[in-house]
C-alpha cells in the first residue's frame, strides 16, 4: 500500500480552492498568502501524480481527477472533524453521568461486571441505572430519561433502534431439593399440579409466557404472584413452589439453593437488545458503556 504523505493543511487548501475556484479567495479564506497556497496544491498534485486543477489567468477549474478526489477529501476532513469533536465531547463529559434503563434481571445479574469495567476506565463518570419493567424501560428511552436501554421489547417502535445482543431461554427454577432438581429438561405439561409462582400481568415476561402457552391444553396454575423475578426466586428458594424464569436470572452463586431446568414443548425464549433513539446520537461516554454491554453479551 502506498504511503500517504500529504497533511491536513494540503487537504484544506485543495478543498478551499475547489469551493472558491479562485486561488486568491481561497488564500484569503485560509489566511495564508497565495504563494503558500500554491505550494500546498503543487505538493498535493506531486504526491498524487496528477493535476487537480486547470489554471489560467482568468479561471480555475477542477480536472476529472480533481472532481473525483474532492469527494474523498471532503469525507476525510469530515471524519477527522467528527473524531476531534468526539474526543472533546468525551473530555467535557469526563465528570458527567450516563443513564441506562434496563429490566431488573439485567441490572442484577448482568450489568455489575460491565459497570465495574466501565468505572475502572472512567472513574469520575457516574452511572445511573433505571431498573424497571420492560414497558417502563421503553418509555424511559423514548422520553429521554435514559441515554439507552437494555430490554426484550422494542422492535416495533419506529423511533427506536433495537440491536439484538443476547437470546436466552426460560428455564424452570426449582428448590435444590425438589424432585425435579436432577432433571436436565422438563415438559410444560409435567408442571400441571405443581405450585406455580409467576410475576404479575404487567410484567413483560408474563406477557411473553402467556402468549406462548395460550395454545397448551393444560398449563400450571399460579399459586403466588409477585412483581419482580428476584422476589419470585426468593419464594422458590424457601420451597413455596416452582417458576419459569429467564436463564439470566439464575446466577451461578445461588446454585446451592435453586436449580434451573430447561423447559421444552414448547421452548420459550426472549431476545435482549440495546435500545436507543434513532435520531439522537449517543454521547461518547454513553457509547463506551453501550459497547461494553454489547461485548459482555457476546461472550455469554
Amino acid at each position: 500500500m502506498a504511503r500517504i504523505n500529504f497533511d491536513l493543511q494540503e487537504l484544506q487548501a485543495f478543498v478551499a480552492v475547489a469551493d472558491k475556484l479562485s486561488f486568491r479567495e481561497a488564500a484569503d479564506f485560509l489566511s495564508i498568502s497565495p504563494p503558500a497556497l500554491s505550494r500546498r496544491i503543487e505538493k498535493l498534485e506531486m504526491l498524487l501524480s496528477a493535476r487537480l486543477f486547470d489554471r489560467s489567468t482568468r479561471r480555475v477549474e477542477l480536472t476529472n481527477v480533481g472532481r473525483a478526489f474532492l469527494d474523498r477529501a471532503r469525507r476525510a476532513l469530515d471524519e477527522l472533524e467528527q473524531g476531534v469533536l468526539g474526543i472533546e465531547d468525551l473530555a467535557a463529559h469526563y465528570r458527567g453521568v450516563v443513564t441506562v434503563a434496563c429490566v431488573p434481571s439485567v441490572a442484577y445479574y448482568f450489568l455489575p461486571s460491565v459497570i465495574k469495567t466501565f468505572t475502572q476506565l472512567y472513574p469520575k463518570i457516574r452511572v445511573q441505572i433505571l431498573d424497571e419493567g420492560a414497558n417502563t424501560v421503553l418509555n424511559d428511552v423514548l422520553n429521554f430519561r435514559a441515554d439507552f436501554g437494555v430490554n426484550f421489547i422494542g422492535t416495533q417502535e419506529t423511533d427506536l433502534h433495537f440491536e439484538p445482543i443476547l437470546s436466552e431461554r426460560f428455564v424452570l427454577a426449582v428448590p435444590a431439593n425438589h424432585r425435579f432438581a436432577r432433571r436436565r429438561q422438563i415438559r410444560w405439561r409435567e408442571l400441571v399440579g405443581e405450585r406455580f409462582i409467576t410475576v404479575g400481568k404487567n410484567s413483560g415476561n408474563r406477557v411473553l409466557l402467556d402468549s406462548v402457552l395460550a395454545s397448551l391444553k393444560e398449563r400450571p396454575t399460579s399459586f403466588f404472584e409477585v412483581a419482580h423475578v428476584s422476589s419470585l426466586l426468593g419464594l422458590v428458594e424457601v420451597g413455596l413452589g416452582v417458576a419459569a424464569v429467564p436463564k439470566l436470572a439464575l446466577s451461578a452463586e445461588n446454585q446451592s439453593t435453586h436449580k434451573g431446568i430447561a423447559l421444552i414443548e414448547p421452548e420459550v425464549s426472549r431476545t435482549l437488545g440495546l435500545l436507543y433513539r434513532k435520531n439522537d446520537d449517543l454521547s461518547p461516554t454513553a457509547r463506551v458503556l453501550y459497547d461494553l454491554i454489547k461485548s459482555e453479551a457476546l461472550r455469554r
